[in-house]
């Protein structure tokens, strides 16, 4: 089993795993998921070095905790970072309820109590809003976490798709250790002004959909079948024409990686690792096999006439599609 090395989120966040683990599809939006498999994939991620698990509260309703709750039994608990967002909330057919988010002060003690019982511990260690809602001023939310800090509920207060100016209005409040948002090849929103403004006020970034959401990995086709509990089928870009033109882009990554020896998935992964040491890629593995690969990554070191080649395969911008639908861009605080 390949073992990774550590980084910093931010000035004052934990050190982590340089990769971490994204739990989200053990329960939810990728369709059916073997709990045994996911529980397995957990146990290998942290013995690998992979210690931050992130997960939310919403995630299978409440299952994805109660899953990370059950991996982690058995294992020290000081010996794993648990970052949990909240907000977001579901219908009891597992549809999400329509927005306003629910990150009221009120919300933030409610939802913090619920986690910590199905996580079944005394503190979670980085805490965190899943999207803003505009009619909350961002200094509520932050106030009541920051409360939840100093009475020792959680450890570090996080952030989630939020934009440059929230993001000073946050940092203002109380100390922040890292924003959660997607970034990969295919979405480079982040490098205009919120990763700026994140290495300004040394705050640091948890990059999630590091793959497109497996667009990236190498494994797509356009003949792949999307099954009714997964998302990917409303998505954007992984629909018609979108589909056939990333899937291009995919194919000039998959040439670099074979002349590193590497997989499409691991240069995808090395790539959003060497844009800076305070960015820590989430992994979304289910599967142990798929975790192996993953790990692969971190020990790619790409040499600046890689980068080039990788930037030349994929530029910037070139992505076909949004990464959200436009009714769920809109709401994103990060893309105003």
């Amino acid at each position: 089993m390949t073992t990774i090395g550590t980084r910093k989120l931010g000035t004052t966040g934990p050190v982590v795993g340089a990769l971490g683990l994204g739990a989200m599809g053990m329960s939810d939006m990728y369709g059916p998921a073997d709990e045994d498999e996911s529980i397995a994939t957990v146990h290998a991620a942290l013995d690998a070095g992979m210690n931050l698990i992130d997960t939310a509260d919403f995630y299978g309703s409440g299952h994805n905790e109660l899953l990370v709750s059950r991996a982690l039994r058995g294992r020290r608990r000081e010996d794993v970072v648990i970052s949990v967002k909240f907000g977001s909330r579901k219908n009891p057919d597992g549809t999400f309820q329509p927005v306003p988010y629910d990150v009221s002060a009120s919300a933030v003690r409610d939802r913090l109590a619920q986690s910590l019982r199905r996580l079944d511990t005394d503190y979670i260690d980085i805490y965190r809003p899943s999207r803003l809602n505009p009619s909350i001023p961002i200094e509520e939310t932050v106030g009541a976490l920051k409360d939840m800090q100093e009475a020792g509920y959680i450890r570090h207060i996080g952030l989630s798709e939020v934009g440059e100016e929230n993001i000073r209005r946050a940092a203002a409040v109380a100390t922040i250790s890292d924003v959660q948002i997607e970034y990969s090849l295919l979405s480079r929103g982040p490098e205009d002004a919120i990763l700026p403004t994140l290495r300004e006020l040394g705050i640091g970034l948890t990059a999630y959909g590091v793959l497109s959401r497996g667009l990236l990995s190498g494994h797509w086709s356009v003949n792949r079948e999307v099954g009714a509990r997964d998302f990917r089928a409303a998505l954007p870009r992984f629909n018609g024409e979108n589909l056939a033109a990333n899937l291009r882009l995919v194919e000039e990554l998959g040439r670099v990686a074979t002349e590193l020896g590497a997989t499409t998935s691991q240069v995808a992964i090395a790539w959003v690792a060497a844009q800076g040491e305070d960015i820590v890629p989430l992994v979304g593995a289910r599967r142990r096999d798929r975790l192996e690969e993953s790990l692969g990554a971190a020990e790619l070191t790409l040499s600046p006439e890689v980068l080039a080649r990788i930037e030349a395969a994929i530029p910037a911008g070139a992505a076909s599609g949004g990464r959200y639908m436009d009714q769920q861009l809109h709401l994103l605080d990060s893309e105003r």
